[in-house]
């Protein structure tokens, strides 16, 4: 698409906050940065002096004054700010304003309870003071089994204070899933509910909490946020006291969390990353990509499962306002996150793509007078690729006035690399720019770069939010195969990605799951983008499955809830092959019940791809990080009558 959806206006440009941090790096260095390419460029080249001024610019508090920026720039094994002492939520306190609203917990039956700073504050600090009570010291870990609600913000303030380390999942997860994640962690203390509304019903987890706790045998305190029990005591009690919140210093790399792979394909890994690269990498992706400030409400539709999470607690950074909400996105109507966002008067509304199809498909409008969305200046959308179709839609319905930013990252770094920011416009289907002090590039099999053809994502320097190590990697091999074993030295992503002339980023989907045809590699995320605008579909899945006679079969898998009829799937067909290209048009399109997916809601391409490739289901996916067991029931079926059907040949 050539030309823009969205272009920043003079007083965009003028007022953005990363204009204001260009001109304190012009001042400083003596260097003239027009826009906002520019910026990038010298960011990724002046490695060192970026990340200084991103340091001097958000005036970050620490214990003295760092001397030295990057002491090793390899990868992995950067040493970012060494003999540097620091805590995250140092940089919380700061901005505290009292009375004002830290954390509005938006429930489903349209209720809302608001927590002050004074008061996020002071329960964060009684909290600490019950986990110290306990035995709770700097390195021990602290989880939480917790739907999206404040108390899981707070217990994480209070955990980071004291320098232990925080982990979490949301309670959609099973106990046996949740301990395979907490468990790993041996964990000293921990916080949960006994329950969570979705869909209009109360979920009782009291059974699981107790499997989990069973599980758990290092635990020392167990902080329940309902009533308390013979195993647990109420988060009321674990709050009552008057406690100061007093962050320990912690050195810049010390563990501020661990955040968990989707765990679909074996034990999931867990991802260690540091106060100090944190603090920088957010400051940056929140303030100056998203331009949030202490005058902003940010409300990013997620759970404590989800690095997006630990992304919107990032607002509290700069001094905005940040929305929790549990529950289901779609009730009691499509449109129920707009209806949140007018209510609270959201300023930043963050989503995912599959949230917008299922609002086009309802034909629900954000933008009807029934939302008052005046107060919104923009749109985040991750979780997978944005159909060019869904973002022309959501922009239409929202007006030209409101940008809609694609971003694509990932839990490794618990950021984005690229996305969008206020100074440059949109082009449907593409993320606007490469974030600041990412070394972002595509490049082909050989390790060398690509423009204006699909190539890996890679990252050629280091960021600070880059992973301490892995838990339980003591030599660090899961690691580097994780990301290093392509391209030595160079950061490999795993996505598909184009490059475009103008600077733009176009995602076509995990390189691990591509679709070679004759030689020719394809992104899922095309094809999806256009199967999935026909009205009578609602989701799609399409798998590359190389045969064992050389052969090679790409079926398309289309949930059609008013079924397949012959014109259909020609419709399908035709689609692909006008909004793609003949060779994504897929050897045969079958129906299927529904699309399994992780429970971060990514489409499980790569472990069904496996089962139809022979390995069978035990040993290629763990089903209770499936968020619909029957949906991947169905497809172990028809992976072994497929198999079944290749062994009589």
């Amino acid at each position: 698409m050539d030309s823009a959806m969205w272009t920043p206006t003079d007083s965009d440009l003028a007022d953005a906050r990363v204009t204001e941090f260009a001109r304190f790096v012009e001042q400083r260095h003596q260097v003239t940065l027009p826009d906002y390419a520019a910026l990038w460029r010298w960011s990724t080249i002046e490695l060192e002096l970026f990340w200084r001024a991103v340091w001097d610019f958000f005036e970050i508090r620490s214990s003295s004054v760092p001397t030295t920026v990057l002491a090793e720039r390899s990868m992995p094994g950067a040493q970012w700010f060494p003999g540097t002492q620091l805590n995250y939520v140092d940089q919380v306190i700061r901005h505290a304003v009292p009375g004002r609203a830290a954390i509005v917990h938006a429930r489903e039956d349209g209720s809302t309870q608001t927590v002050t700073w004074k008061e996020m504050l002071a329960r964060a600090g009684a909290l600490a003071g019950t986990l110290s009570d306990a035995g709770v010291r700097r390195g021990d870990r602290v989880v939480g089994y917790l739907p999206n609600v404040p108390e899981a913000v707070i217990a994480f303030l209070a955990t980071a204070s004291l320098g232990a380390v925080w982990s979490a999942c949301g309670q959609d997860y099973s106990a046996s899933a949740a301990l395979d994640r907490l468990g790993q962690l041996e964990p000293a203390a921990l916080v949960t509910a006994d329950g969570y509304v979705y869909g209009g019903k109360f979920r009782d987890k009291a059974a699981d909490v107790d499997a989990l706790i069973s599980g758990l045998p290092t635990l020392r305190a167990v902080v329940m946020t309902g009533e308390a029990s013979s195993k647990a005591v109420s988060w009321s009690d674990a709050t009552a006291a008057s406690r100061d919140l007093v962050p320990v210093a912690v050195p810049f790399d010390h563990p501020l969390w661990v955040v968990f792979s989707s765990g679909t394909t074996g034990l999931p890994k867990g991802i260690v990353h540091g106060h100090g690269g944190v603090v920088l990498e957010h400051l940056k992706s929140v303030a100056l990509q998203s331009d949030l400030g202490p005058d902003d409400v940010f409300f990013w539709y997620t759970s404590p499962s989800w690095m997006m999470w630990n992304f919107q607690v990032a607002g509290l950074l700069v001094g905005a306002t940040i929305v929790c909400a549990e529950g289901n996105p779609a009730f009691p109507a499509p449109d129920a996150l707009w209806d949140i966002a007018g209510r609270l008067g959201v300023t930043y509304l963050g989503t995912s793509p599959g949230y917008v199809l299922s609002c086009i498909k309802a034909d629900a409008n954000p933008g009807s007078d029934h939302h008052d969305l005046s107060a919104l200046r923009a749109v985040g959308i991750t979780g997978s690729a944005m159909p060019a179709s869904s973002s022309i839609w959501l922009s239409e319905k929202l007006g030209a006035h409101v940008p809609v930013f694609s971003i694509s990252g990932g839990t490794d770094v618990v950021s984005a690399f690229a996305g969008g920011v206020r100074t440059a416009p949109v082009w449907a289907g593409e993320l606007s720019v490469p974030f600041l002090g990412v070394a972002l590039d595509a490049y082909d099999e050989d390790g060398h770069p690509v423009r204006g053809t699909v190539g890996e994502l890679v990252v050629t320097e280091p960021m600070p939010s880059m992973p301490l190590y892995f838990w339980n990697d003591a030599d660090g091999s899961r690691y580097r195969d994780a990301y290093f074993d392509t391209y030595p030295g160079i950061w490999r992503h795993g996505d598909w990605i184009t490059r475009t002339d103008r600077g733009s980023v176009v995602v076509h989907g995990r390189s691990d799951s591509t679709l070679n045809r004759n030689g020719i590699r394809m992104g899922s995320a095309d094809i999806y983008q256009a199967v999935e605008s026909v009205d009578e579909v609602t989701e799609a899945l399409v798998l590359g499955i190389e045969l064992p006679d050389g052969g090679y079969w790409m079926p398309l898998f289309v949930v059609a809830p008013g079924g397949m009829t012959d014109e259909l799937r020609q419709r399908i067909e035709s689609v692909v092959r006008t909004q793609a290209s003949p060779r994504h048009v897929p050897d045969d399109v079958m129906t299927a019940p529904a699309i399994p997916h992780t429970r971060t809601g990514k489409k499980l391409e790569v472990p069904l791809k496996r089962l139809f490739q022979g390995a069978t289901a035990a040993g290629t996916l763990d089903a209770s990080a499936v968020d619909d067991p029957a949906a991947l029931a169905w497809f172990v079926d028809r992976a072994t009558e497929f198999q079944r059907v290749q062994r009589a040949r």
